[in-house]
């Protein structure tokens, strides 16, 4: 069943959204906690950069766990496999380097950008706190994206990885709404 059915059948779409994009936010502070430790070996001067965009998803992970909080809701129960996930796709892809790094994220980016904008035309109306949370951070995530493609995330990587890193995220997306 798409997003947009379950809206009209699942009262508490908004919820699971919002636990489903905490876990993410979650995973993608551990893609980039992993990416930091290997790029200090293999591309330092993407580590400040790495970093900031870290402090982001943190920020994001915060805005959606108060979410939960004011709804009552505990985190989804993919939380940790987030985590473990992106722990090591972090720490394998900041192996590869800057361009292995900067594909990770454009992949990463385009699955979480397209699933955000879905969430916002599926919640319309029907969960306004939902939508202001997803909204804040929208800009933030497309900025990630744009940032990557800036670095060459194009070519070799881009190849090899965005189908796996795709596959991988929409995957855990696709466990999460149903834990």
């Amino acid at each position: 069943m798409e997003l947009a059915e379950r809206s009209v059948v699942d009262p508490a779409l908004g919820d699971r959204i919002v636990k489903v994009n905490h876990a993410g936010e979650h995973g993608a502070v551990s893609i980039y906690m992993g990416q930091i430790l290997m790029a200090r070996i293999t591309a330092p001067a993407m580590v400040d950069e790495l970093i900031e965009v870290r402090s982001h998803e943190r920020r994001h992970r915060a805005l959606f766990e108060a979410e939960l909080q004011r709804r009552g809701r505990a985190r989804c129960r993919s939380y940790w496999l987030c985590a473990c996930g992106g722990l090591t796709l972090g720490l394998i892809t900041g192996l590869l380097g800057e361009k292995a790094i900067a594909a990770t994220t454009a992949a990463v980016e385009s699955v979480v950008l397209r699933h955000l904008t879905e969430q916002l035309a599926v919640l319309q109306g029907l969960d306004p706190e939902a939508i202001a949370a997803i909204s804040a951070i929208i800009e933030e995530e497309q900025q990630h994206h744009d940032q990557s493609i800036s670095h060459g995330a194009d070519g070799f990587w881009r190849r090899v990885l965005t189908p796996i890193v795709s596959a991988s995220t929409e995957s855990v997306i696709w466990l999460g709404m149903r834990l």
